[in-house]
């Protein structure tokens, strides 16, 4: 925990002045209510109406908006992904939530969280290293209020590792690591034997599994893109049993694009113009498969 309190410093990050300045001048609300949907809702009764050019501001202070969509008062915010449609994806599972706690590693700015406890689990605690998603968490939390939603600027590699969750989602993580089997070892760590272990990633499909050189679609720190044998290995490897992969789909430009509030490169910029099945450094466009396991004990 001190490791997640020294990086809220303006010597750890110089935006941070910038982002604390603007949440202190997010406008006061006089209700708030929360609503699950494919926007995750915030109904606001603002004490003055007029101040509803301020939220923007505020809100637009916290760019790039990654994860979403929003809708905090009269505020749509318009996200880089359409979370929604993985959250859809999701669907076979939603149901064993409830009365979950639940870990969602590299959870951005707690999107899905919203989700799931919409969903039934009582308590949910996302670890995102990037800062200023954490700080996207506050402004919602500025309103929400929520006692058992966190947003932490932790890496998995700060926690101890001791099971002590029902459900550890990791999605999007795992191509960012250099020892995938290790990321795997420590997400099993962390589940409660006979709990529910969700793991999204890039993969490929084919034979072989795929090591890029320098980048993958424009990003840096892509290590591996597995096949769907490989990842079903390691979970076993790791202690898994009852693996299911519930949905394998490409990444459409759609659902990954830039936007008001994401104004940087995205998906477009990243696949190749003459053919989209290609990145633009030759490799298959991005396909993502997700897996759900359940960690037993050892023999």
């Amino acid at each position: 925990m001190d490791a997640a309190m020294a990086r809220f410093t303006l010597a750890h990050h110089g935006d941070m002045q910038g982002w604390q300045t603007a949440l202190s001048q997010l406008p006061a609300a006089t209700s708030a209510e929360l609503f699950d949907a494919a926007s995750v809702t915030l109904k606001l009764e603002l004490a003055d109406p007029a101040h509803a050019d301020q939220m923007l501001a505020s809100l637009q202070a916290l760019h790039p908006w990654r994860k979403g969509p929003w809708q905090i008062g009269p505020i749509h915010i318009d996200t880089e992904w359409r979370s929604d449609w993985k959250w859809n994806r999701l669907k076979p599972i939603v149901t064993s939530l409830a009365g979950s706690r639940i870990l969602d590693i590299g959870c951005g700015n707690g999107y899905f969280g919203w989700r799931m406890l919409a969903a039934g689990a009582t308590e949910v605690v996302g670890i995102d290293p990037t800062l200023v998603f954490c700080m996207q968490h506050q402004a919602v939390q500025r309103y929400a209020r929520h006692p058992r939603h966190w947003v932490l600027p932790l890496r998995i590699e700060e926690l101890p590792l001791t099971r002590q969750f029902d459900h550890v989602f990791s999605m999007g993580v795992l191509y960012h690591r250099r020892d995938p089997l290790e990321h795997i070892n420590s997400l099993v760590a962390l589940t409660e034997l006979g709990g529910m272990l969700v793991l999204e990633t890039l993969l490929v499909d084919g034979p072989d599994s795929l090591r890029p050189n320098d980048r993958y679609a424009r990003m840096r720190n892509v290590w591996c893109l597995p096949t769907a044998d490989q990842i079903i290995d390691w979970l076993e490897q790791a202690g898994c049993g009852d693996i299911t992969i519930i949905d394998v789909s490409p990444t459409l430009v759609a659902e990954q694009r830039s936007t008001a509030w994401m104004r940087f490169e995205s998906l477009a910029e990243a696949l190749d113009p003459t053919d989209s099945k290609r990145t633009v450094e030759g490799h298959p466009a991005p396909l993502r498969g997700i897996f759900v396991a359940r960690p037993h004990a050892a023999k």
